[in-house]
């Protein structure tokens, strides 16, 4: 099995400041543009090797798999094998959930992924995440898998860069 990454998009490859207007199509609100720090991502994956992507962005949720796909550039894309969210789960995929509903919309980001990787029995993995849901919801003994990301910045941070390197190399 190879490497994963569990990516967010807002906050991370670009401002999370994404909007999606009624009849219109997404915007970006900040400076900038969408998926401008891409290249940054595509960059270091292309040292790392053989990395794949997961996709952990509300972006899958609101326009739904492909939709999503065609929205990426090809350079990632391509590294894209599934995602944390599926549409199984809007109506209660009851082998997963018991107790049926949709109780993906209340878990926190690490809930998301930790579903996926238990699903999927992964073992080398990270995510790069600007947590909405706060580092705190991330628990300590799984934040060295964590690039943790400024909203503002996302991976146009060297912070952020420094870090993505250096999980990479963990994975």
């Amino acid at each position: 099995m190879s490497k994963i990454i569990f990516l967010d998009f807002d906050g991370v490859l670009h401002p999370d400041a994404v909007y999606r207007p009624r009849n219109k199509p997404l915007e970006l609100r900040a400076p900038g543009a969408l998926f401008m720090h891409a290249h940054i991502l595509e960059q270091h994956l292309d040292a790392a090797g053989d990395v794949d992507i997961i996709l952990s962005t509300s972006w899958v949720r609101m326009l739904g798999f492909e939709r999503t796909l065609k929205k990426m550039p090809e350079g990632l894309r391509k590294r894209v094998t599934g995602a944390t969210w599926h549409k199984g789960m809007r109506n209660g995929d009851r082998g997963m959930y018991s107790s049926g509903g949709d109780p993906f919309s209340f878990w926190t980001r690490f809930q998301q992924i930790d579903a996926y990787v238990r699903r999927h029995d992964v073992q080398d993995w990270i995510a790069i995440d600007d947590l909405h849901s706060g580092e705190e919801a991330w628990p300590e003994q799984h934040r060295h898998r964590l690039v943790l990301t400024d909203p503002n910045e996302g991976l146009g941070s060297l912070q952020a860069q420094a870090g993505l390197i250096e999980k990479l190399k963990g994975i």
